[in-house]
């Protein structure tokens, strides 16, 4: 039998994950939001900036939707941005894209509502079947947010 110590501590996580869920729009409202609205949700407001062979480069301006309990940009936030973006940047390249492979993110700063941030791509290498680039934010002063390496299948699409 479980100490009492240690079934406080599953029931914490049950109710962490639970409450956040509660707080949310019913689920029948959410099941009929239409497909491909996270990701319009997520990059309303972004203004390509840049634009070249192998780079990419966006202004955000961080929105309150986008913030964590702390008030600073989500780490899962700052994760699909690096996606959508690191998924772009292959297309200046010339490549199709297919499923990410992996994705490495160090989170050094936080950015707050309504800061304005740079998201810049560049592709390290776009080869037959294997992508990668890295995707940095950064703060208008310079100072790294996030720092990431992803990969992604470049191959064709699968028939199965």
């Amino acid at each position: 039998m479980a100490s009492a110590s240690a079934s406080a501590a599953l029931e914490k996580a049950r109710q962490l994950l639970e409450e956040a869920a509660a707080e949310s729009l019913p689920t029948e409202q959410v099941d009929a939001l239409p497909s491909g609205f996270y990701d319009a949700f997520l990059l309303c407001g972004i203004r390509v900036h840049a634009v070249e062979p192998g780079r990419l480069l966006c202004h955000f301006t961080v929105p309150a939707r986008l913030l964590n309990s702390g008030n600073f940009l989500h780490g899962g936030a700052t994760a699909s941005l690096v996606d959508l973006v690191g998924t772009a940047v292959f297309y200046t390249a010339g490549a199709q894209t297919g499923s990410p492979l992996e994705m490495n993110i160090s989170y050094l700063d936080a950015a707050f509502s309504d800061e304005e941030i740079d998201i810049e791509a560049k592709v390290l290498r776009a080869g037959k079947a294997v992508g990668v680039a890295t995707v940095e934010l950064k703060k208008k002063s310079g100072k790294i947010i996030a720092q990431a390496r992803y990969s992604k299948y470049l191959g064709a699409s699968s028939k199965l």
